[in-house]
């Protein structure tokens, strides 16, 4: 869940178990969030060594060794921003965040998504260049680093363009990129 954690209303009560690394949408890289079932952790084969099994976690509060204390105060400070700006208003938003990305690429035959539409992300938007042209996505890269926009690189195994528009991430960057894109296909459209 290191991804959507917090992206969208989910009913969490249905997992046994879920783990999502903070550097998404929660804090810094270097931590994680788990929760897990008691019953579940309890079942835990019990020659994994004592540090990697989760019940020896929640025996012991997650206090077991020394916790990352920084990784820990910045979730802290993560988690007031939530509550105060109100999880539907953070769910809202980005939903609206993803959904203008998306209204481009389903208005164009330039661009294509790559998803699904039942199963679109909204905190990872990935698309193509119609025909997957890759120079012409290369050229969109450079251009987009240009104007201060980075990272907007397709995941090493799929390839293609993607917009991480986590929480965090700002309307006018979303904005500053429905506008670039709307130009670059106006120039090689």
């Amino acid at each position: 869940m290191s991804s959507d954690i917090l992206s969208c209303e989910r009913d969490y009560n249905k997992f046994d178990m879920f783990y999502a690394g903070a550097q998404k949408n929660l804090g810094p890289s270097g931590m994680a969030v788990v929760a897990i079932k008691k019953e579940l952790a309890a079942k835990g084969d019990d020659k994994i060594p004592t540090m990697l099994q989760y019940r020896t976690y929640v025996d012991e509060n997650s206090l077991f060794n020394t916790p990352p204390t920084w990784g820990i105060y910045i979730f802290g400070e993560t988690m007031k921003w939530v509550k105060k700006m109100g999880k539907e208003n953070l769910f809202k938003l980005n939903a609206e965040k993803a959904q203008k990305i998306y209204d481009v690429i389903d208005g164009s035959e330039f661009w294509t998504g790559t998803a699904l539409k039942e199963f679109r992300s909204n905190m990872n938007v990935t698309w193509r260049i119609k025909g997957g042209d890759e120079a012409l996505e290369k050229m969109f890269l450079d251009e987009a680093k240009k104007l201060g926009m980075s990272s907007l690189k397709g995941h090493r195994s799929v390839g293609g363009l993607r917009a991480s528009i986590y929480n965090a991430f700002p309307m006018e960057g979303v904005d500053a990129l429905v506008s670039f894109m709307k130009d670059f296909e106006k120039k090689n459209g």
